[in-house]
C-alpha cells in the first residue's frame, strides 16, 4: 500500500481543531464513489460526538455537478474559489470524462488549491487530474482498473501500480468507491485509532481490505462465489489476457490444477465453462468499447483476441443477435450520456505487473489482440472500456 509504516504522520495530531477537507468532484462522477469519502468522515463524527472532519464540496464551475445517476450534486464553492484557502487535504473525484476536464484553467487552479496541503487523494479517475496539473511527480499512483493501460501510455514515466490503493507520501490514490472506503478508515485510524475506524466500518457492516490487493484479483474471487483460490487465480489471469488468451490448459497449469479439474471448479462456481467464460469476456470488452468510444472495429478486434473483424463481428452476431454496427447507430439515452469524445490514439501498450510495455504495430497472429485499454470485465459486470474515451454512466 504505501512506503510507510503511517501514511498520515505528517498530519497533526488529533485535537479540537477539525481536519479541513476540499472534494472536488468532477461531472458524471459515481455517487457511490463520492459517498465512499464522505460517509465514512462523517460516521467518524457521529461516534466521536463532534465535528472531527469538516468537508467542502467544490465544482468546476461552483454549480451543481451532474452525477452519473442522474441527481445534481449541490456544492459549497467553485474551485478557483478555494484558491488559497489552504485546506488539510485535496480529494479529486472523478469518473467518465476525466481526461476531458484536465484543460488549463482547472488545472491552475487545482494547482493553486493544492499548495500547501498535507495530503491529496486521487479517487477512481482524479489521477488524470492530478498527474495533468503536475501534482504526481515520481509518486508511485493507482487508478481505476480500466484505465491503466490509457493512464500507462499517457504517463509512462510515472509508477503506476494496480493496487486497490496507494499511500506514497503525501500523495493518495484510490481505484474506486470500495477502496476508496478502505482509504479512509485507514485516515481515520490514523488520526483517532483503530478503534473508531472498527466502529466506522462496523456501521457500514464492512471490514478492511488491504490497500496492496490488486483490482483485478479482488473482481476475479467476487466472480468466484465457492471461494476456491484457484479458480479465482484462473480468473484473474483471462481477465488480464485478453488481447492473447492463452489455452485453458495452460491456465490450469499456471493455477496448479489439471485441466479436468479446473474445469469441474469452473462449471460449479462460475457456471460455465472456462472457454466459454473466457468468450463472454473478450465479447463484452468489445461491447463496452463499440458502445463507449470511437475506436476502429478492427482495431477493438485485434485489443479483444480475434484475428480479424470479421471473427470479432461473426462472435458477436451470435452472442448479441446483431452486428457490432448496431450498436453504434443506435442512440445514446440517459440523464448522464453524452456522445463519447473523439481523441487521438495513444501508443499500443499492454499493462504488465505495473509499467506498460509497447506493442510492435504488426497485426496480430490469430487468436491474439492488444488488450483492452481499460482491462476486462467479468460478464455480468457493468464495467466499462476505455472511460478516456467516453462518459456514459457506470
Amino acid at each position: 500500500m504505501t512506503k510507510d509504516a503511517d501514511p498520515f504522520a505528517f498530519f497533526p495530531t488529533a485535537g479540537d481543531q477539525p481536519l479541513e477537507i476540499a472534494i472536488f468532484v468532477l461531472p458524471h462522477a459515481s455517487l457511490l464513489t463520492l459517498g465512499s469519502v464522505i460517509d465514512p468522515l462523517r460516521v467518524a463524527n457521529r461516534h466521536l460526538c463532534r465535528e472531527a472532519f469538516r468537508w467542502r464540496i467544490l465544482s468546476v464551475s461552483g454549480g451543481a455537478v451532474p452525477l452519473t445517476c442522474g441527481l445534481g450534486l449541490p456544492v459549497d464553492a467553485s474551485l478557483h474559489d478555494a484558491v488559497g484557502t489552504r485546506p488539510d487535504a485535496l480529494f479529486v473525484v472523478a469518473g467518465y470524462g476525466a481526461r476531458e476536464m484536465a484543460v488549463g484553467l482547472v488545472l491552475r487552479d487545482l494547482r493553486g488549491v493544492a499548495r500547501g496541503v498535507g495530503l491529496c487523494v486521487a479517487i477512481d479517475s482524479g489521477a488524470w487530474l492530478l498527474a495533468a496539473a503536475g501534482l504526481l511527480g515520481g509518486t508511485r499512483v493507482t487508478t481505476h482498473w480500466e484505465d491503466l493501460e490509457d493512464f500507462a501510455a499517457a504517463y509512462p514515466q510515472l509508477d503506476l501500480v494496480p493496487d486497490r490503493y496507494v499511500m506514497d507520501g503525501r500523495i493518495a490514490s484510490a481505484g474506486g468507491a470500495g477502496p476508496a472506503q478502505d482509504l479512509m478508515l485507514d485516515l481515520i485510524a490514523a488520526r483517532h485509532g483503530p478503534s473508531l475506524a472498527m466502529q466506522v466500518a462496523g456501521t457500514f457492516i464492512t471490514s478492511r481490505r488491504a490497500g496492496s490487493e490488486s483490482q483485478i484479483a479482488a473482481i476475479a474471487a467476487g466472480v468466484a462465489t465457492g471461494g476456491d483460490p484457484r479458480v479465482a487465480a484462473a480468473i484473474a489471469r483471462m481477465e488480464g489476457s485478453l488481447d492473447a488468451p492463452e489455452s485453458v490448459a495452460d491456465t490450469a497449469r499456471a493455477v496448479g490444477l489439471s485441466l479436468r479439474r479446473l474445469q469441474t471448479l469452473f462449471a460449479a462456481e462460475v457456471g460455465l465453462t472456462p472457454k466459454e467464460y473466457t468468450l463472454e469476456l473478450r465479447l463484452q470488452a468489445a461491447r463496452r468499447m463499440i458502445a463507449d468510444s470511437r475506436v476502429p472495429l478492427a482495431e477493438i478486434a485485434v485489443r479483444t483476441g480475434f484475428s480479424a473483424q470479421s471473427a470479432l463481428s461473426r462472435a458477436y452476431r451470435t452472442r448479441f443477435g446483431s452486428p457490432p454496427s448496431a450498436l453504434r447507430r443506435r442512440p445514446r439515452s440517459g440523464s448522464a450520456r453524452r456522445p463519447a469524445a473523439r481523441q487521438t490514439p495513444l501508443p499500443r501498450r499492454r499493462w504488465n505487473g505495473g509499467r506498460a510495455a509497447s506493442h510492435a504495430p504488426s497485426a496480430a497472429p490469430a487468436g491474439t489482440s492488444i488488450p483492452p485499454r481499460r482491462g476486462p470485465a467479468p460478464p455480468h459486470s457493468r464495467r466499462r472500456h476505455r472511460r478516456a474515451d467516453r462518459s456514459a454512466p457506470r
